[in-house]
């Protein structure tokens, strides 16, 4: 830490303000130092300025401050104007030594932001773009604004385009495209001589849908959706007339039993002959006659005879 020294014949001095330098941003101009340390006190700071037209220092609205910076009065708003500042650290009756900067003119030495994107308007074919400059301009000043764009799908290919309004279109582009831009303003300061500023961060907006496209994809919706209704009815159709032939098709294949089939490879065979023999159905009776006497001997001859007839009767049906 710098210590300030007394002196017998001298007055008091203290270490100079160090890293003393003008910042200027948009015209906004101001001077900064680093603090001067000492072990007790608190150290104020006094600023002068003096311009080209006149070699004398004058102070500056910033006498024995505690902050280490000091904005640029509207004394000093001409951008063209050559401007010298200086500034000393101070405590009590010690003082530093002066410490001045070089030569400075606002209209060379500032830096320039990049303007504000307000609006951006979509069209099938262009982007218009509406920007607020981000100084206020003044008679003699024409910004103009650079403006680069591209596909976001290929970031390589750029182009450039240089306008002189705040309200611009990007136009010739793609639609249903996606596009990026970013925009730097350009101040003339003399014809040789441009201060360029800094560009914006990109933006991306999509080019929207031009009305001949959209004409020709709801004629083409028309046409496939007519396309279907037509080869829906043309089914429907066909269906209506075929619909024996495909509902015999779509029947299940008929199967005959195996031994109805065997039979029919072979009628010799005996299989059918044999379904027709069942005892339930034998007409035949049976008939036991025991006989006692003449009675009963003309009774059984009588039975007898009614089981024969029976049984002839019987036979004649079964042949």
């Amino acid at each position: 830490m710098d210590v300030f020294l007394l002196a017998e014949e001298s007055s008091p001095r203290l270490p100079a303000p160090k890293n003393v330098m003008v910042y200027s941003y948009n015209f906004r101009s101001l001077l900064r130092w680093s603090p001067v340390e000492v072990d007790r006190g608190l150290v104020l700071y006094t600023v002068h300025f003096k311009t080209g037209f006149l070699n004398e220092w004058d102070e500056m609205n910033c006498t024995r401050i505690a902050q280490t910076e000091c904005s640029f009065p509207w004394s000093l708003k001409e951008r063209r104007w050559t401007v010298f500042l200086r500034v000393r650290a101070e405590l009590g009756q010690a003082t530093s030594d002066w410490v001045e900067t070089d030569a400075f003119v606002a209209e060379r030495n500032t830096t320039i932001g990049p303007p504000k994107v307000n609006s951006v308007t979509e069209s099938s074919d262009s982007l218009l773009v509406r920007v607020t400059p981000p100084f206020v301009p003044e008679a003699g000043y024409f910004p103009e604004y650079y403006v680069s764009y591209w596909e976001n799908a290929t970031s390589t290919i750029k182009r450039e385009i240089k306008l002189s309004n705040t309200l611009f279109k990007i136009e010739n582009l793609k639609e249903l495209t996606l596009y990026c831009f970013r925009i730097q303003v350009v101040l003339k300061v003399y014809p040789d001589l441009q201060l360029l500023g800094l560009p914006s961060v990109p933006e991306c907006y999509r080019t929207t849908i031009s009305e001949a496209t959209k004409t020709g994809h709801l004629i083409l919706i028309l046409i496939l959706v007519l396309l279907f209704v037509t080869l829906a009815t043309v089914g429907l159709f066909h269906l209506w007339r075929h619909h024996k032939a495909i509902k015999y098709w779509l029947q299940p294949p008929l199967e005959i039993p195996s031994h109805f089939e065997e039979y029919l490879r072979d009628p010799s065979m005996p299989a059918l002959e044999g379904l027709d023999n069942h005892p339930e159905d034998d007409p035949q009776d049976s008939l036991s006659v025991i006989s006692h006497g003449e009675g009963s001997q003309a009774c059984g001859s009588s039975l007898d005879g009614q089981a024969r007839s029976r049984s002839i009767s019987s036979d004649s049906e079964i042949t």
